[in-house]
């Protein structure tokens, strides 16, 4: 059994009347203490943050406190352990101060004496402990600001939202649209948790068939149904001391919804086909694209279901409101791909970066992603659109002069105004602010043509 962090001193001495007597002491002080007849198993009790201090006699059978201080220093090289030695034991006191312990008392010693020791000791326990959070702290930030790119409001409220929940036991909904990030977060979550050593488990519920989600969710035993011969862990079960993600869960069925409903209020699962209840210590990161709300109000979701999710929903915002983000994202991926493949990095020329802050990013981050990929490879790109995304353009890794730049900057401005709609040629070329007859000539300059676009009217007027 582990040591409750709330114990302030763990006292060893295999003297039962000398143990009743500093516990005595301590105990009159105010401190909560915990006394033990042997050192031996200590070690695995003290977790790495445990806010307490050691104090130990050398002399005992079994571990002795040298032993002791190794061992616990092999864990924590920075917890306190003083250590109480006999009288004419310098030489020991001596070996053990080299080993790293914080402070020795030799017998007899007065009551003042180890009380000013211990809470000297618990003043440093606590000031390496609170540095031990800041530091990781700043290292959360800065894998936040890694693995989720970008300087809008939105997204730096996002990750002040992950730090603050990744240090609970809360269960979190995500609600993002497709190739918004939503594993991205769900990872981060897990890995600034207290679970960060334990397993994380992700499982798109949209691609299970109806006839595998319960056993793969909750596992099976022999004989549950018809080629069920030998039992199965499921993924619940699986992620035991960990972290399971369940991305499109609108997609699961309302059979299966009830089940997790009573696996997130009880903590416990039953396999199929069995009747013992296992306990659970997860956390369950839950993913949708869709408003779960509406679907609850339609009957496609159970709304207690719902309810009991959106305690800690957490938005993730699509790539087309974050504004110059889609650039930092866009130059990251491009570096990333760059150094993957051996190849020179390429930068964004102004008309390239106007075309990608135009683009309204359907696909979101995956989409962004993809296309970067292209940009590193030197690929010709022509970004995907639709009527209600005219921003139409070529996006390439040239390194040219002003003038190419230029060029393709003016022939990205006039494939985009080719997707909207427009009657003419004379409506184009009013929509560009430039002459009809500029407009013939640059069109055929580019290669483009009036009678590709959106507009289905007269070819001149």
């Amino acid at each position: 059994m582990s040591i409750d962090n709330g114990i302030q001193v763990v006292l060893i001495d295999d003297d039962p009347h000398l143990r009743q007597a500093l516990c005595q002491t301590l105990d009159l002080a105010g401190l909560k203490v915990l006394t033990l007849g042997e050192a031996t198993g200590l070690t695995a009790r003290l977790s790495r943050d445990w806010p307490g201090v050691v104090v130990s006699d050398i002399r005992m059978p079994g571990m002795d406190g040298l032993e002791l201080l190794a061992e616990l220093h092999g864990q924590d090289p920075e917890l306190p352990v003083l250590l109480i030695t006999g009288h004419g034991d310098v030489p020991l006191a001596v070996q053990a101060m080299r080993a790293g312990a914080y402070d020795f008392l030799e017998k007899p010693f007065a009551s003042d004496a180890l009380l000013d020791s211990v809470r000297r000791a618990l003043a440093l326990r606590r000031l390496v402990l609170d540095n031990r959070s800041l530091r990781l702290a700043l290292s959360d930030r800065q894998q936040l600001s890694t693995r989720l790119v970008g300087h809008s409001p939105q997204m730096l409220r996002l990750r002040e939202q992950i730090g603050a929940l990744a240090a609970t036991r809360a269960d979190v909904l995500i609600l993002g649209e497709t190739g918004a990030g939503k594993e991205v977060v769900a990872r981060a979550l897990h890995d600034l948790s207290s679970r960060r050593s334990g397993p994380f488990v992700a499982i798109n519920a949209g691609a299970l068939a109806e006839s595998v989600v319960e056993s793969e969710l909750f596992g099976h035993e022999p004989g549950a149904f018809t080629g069920a011969q030998k039992r199965r862990i499921g993924k619940f079960e699986f992620a035991n001391g960990g972290t399971l993600f369940l991305d499109e869960i609108e997609s699961m069925s309302l059979d299966v919804q009830v089940k997790l409903l009573r696996l997130l209020q009880e903590r416990v699962v039953e396999r199929l086909g069995g009747n013992q209840l296992i306990p659970l210590d997860i956390r369950i990161i839950a993913a949708t694209k869709e408003d779960l709300r509406q679907s609850a109000d339609q009957g496609r979701f159970r709304a207690d279901l719902y309810y009991r999710l959106n305690v800690a929903p957490l938005r993730i915002p699509p790539l087309r409101e974050r504004g110059e983000d889609a650039l930092m994202l866009f130059q990251h991926f491009a570096d990333e791909a760059s150094s993957r493949h051996g190849l020179p990095l390429h930068e964004l020329q102004p008309g390239q970066r106007a075309l990608l802050l135009r683009h309204s990013w359907p696909g979101n981050v995956r989409e962004l992603q993809n296309a970067a990929e292209r940009f590193a490879l030197g690929l010709e790109l022509a970004l995907d659109n639709s009527p209600d995304n005219p921003a139409a353009g070529v996006l390439t890794s040239t390194s040219g002069g002003l003038s190419e730049q230029v060029e393709q900057f003016e022939k990205s401005l006039i494939a985009a105004e080719l997707t909207r709609p427009h009657s003419s040629v004379r409506s184009l070329a009013e929509a560009l602010g430039i002459p009809r007859k500029t407009l013939h000539d640059k069109l055929r300059k580019h290669g483009l043509n009036f009678a590709d676009s959106a507009s289905h009217g007269a070819d001149d007027e």
